[in-house]
């Protein structure tokens, strides 16, 4: 799964809003379906989402769409409408439970087969909305290969915060353990690219850049975020620095030349590097190549 650092919710039944986004910059559109949909306009909006995403897709852009969940009668329906080679992934609402993954699953390997796309190919990542959700997370994504990311929602008010019973603040800190404990389960479940939802302030963006920085420091590796604007600030955050780069490039040559003269042990910049922080500097690189930084 390539990494991903920004996610931008854009509604489904806007096409003028959907076809200007890709100027915005994000990795990934999430087209909606859901919440940003009026429920008298879900319908005529599966197709406009389906032409949207045939389009972007021919410009470069990444796209998934949030369908509506169980819940509601629409999900198969909305899978049906908007199901094309070019859709990346979809996000289900208020998946909670292992039997809730396996029935999507199997609503995608029917409409896969109906619409003539290799199986498998349309993938999904967990959102975690509720208490439950991040109670079975673990068990949810090892139960479904079509499971490739897990993204935490602990905004300010909403599902999660209901469900949760936190009071949200800018500083996060009701929400540092739920933020820890989705990177442990996503990485516990072979997930290396978590994501999470945090920030809905569009006008405080010094706010939203503290907020990212706290978010990468717990080892998420992208943000879904609800206003263009975010978009730049997010891509910046979650994009190793040219002096990152430089330090962990260091550090593995430092290595390599001192291993050539038969040690395993080398001080660089006033710490000891050994064999595991070497492994660590070549994961990072890796992640800076795969969004295209220059190593």
């Amino acid at each position: 799964m390539k990494p991903t650092r920004s996610l931008l919710f854009v509604p489904g039944h806007k096409p003028a809003w959907m076809e200007k986004a890709v100027k915005y910059g994000a990795d990934v559109l999430i087209l909606d379906l859901e919440d940003s949909v009026p429920d008298n306009e879900k319908e005529a909006a599966r197709p406009l989402v389906k032409a949207a995403l045939k389009s972007l897709s021919a410009q470069g852009q990444v796209c998934n769409v949030r369908v509506n969940g169980f819940v509601t009668g629409l999900t198969f329906d909305d899978l049906d409408g908007i199901l094309c080679p070019e859709l990346n992934g979809v996000a289900l609402p208020k998946a909670e439970t292992v039997e809730d993954m396996k029935t999507l699953d199997t609503m995608l390997t029917i409409l896969e087969r109906r619409h003539h796309i290799a199986f498998g190919t349309i993938h999904t990542s967990l959102g975690i909305e509720t208490a439950k959700a991040l109670r079975n997370s673990y068990d949810i994504v090892t139960s479904c290969a079509r499971v490739t990311g897990l993204s935490l929602a602990c905004g300010p008010g909403g599902d999660a915060s209901r469900s949760m019973g936190y009071i949200w603040s800018k500083e996060g800190t009701e929400t540092l353990y739920l933020r820890s404990k989705a990177v442990l389960e996503a990485r516990a479940a072979g997930i290396q690219y978590p994501t999470v939802s945090s920030w809905w302030d569009i006008k405080d963006t010094e706010g939203l850049r503290k907020d990212a920085l706290f978010n990468r420091s717990l080892g998420f590796r992208g943000q879904t975020v609800m206003h263009p604007t975010h978009v730049p600030i997010v891509n910046e955050v979650f994009t190793p620095s040219a002096q990152e780069i430089a330090f962990f490039k260091g550090l593995i040559e430092t290595f390599e030349a001192a291993e050539k003269k038969g040690s395993a042990a080398v001080i660089y910049q006033g710490d000891m590097i050994d064999y595991a922080m070497v492994k660590t500097a070549r994961e990072m690189l890796a992640f800076a190549e795969s969004i295209g930084c220059k190593i």
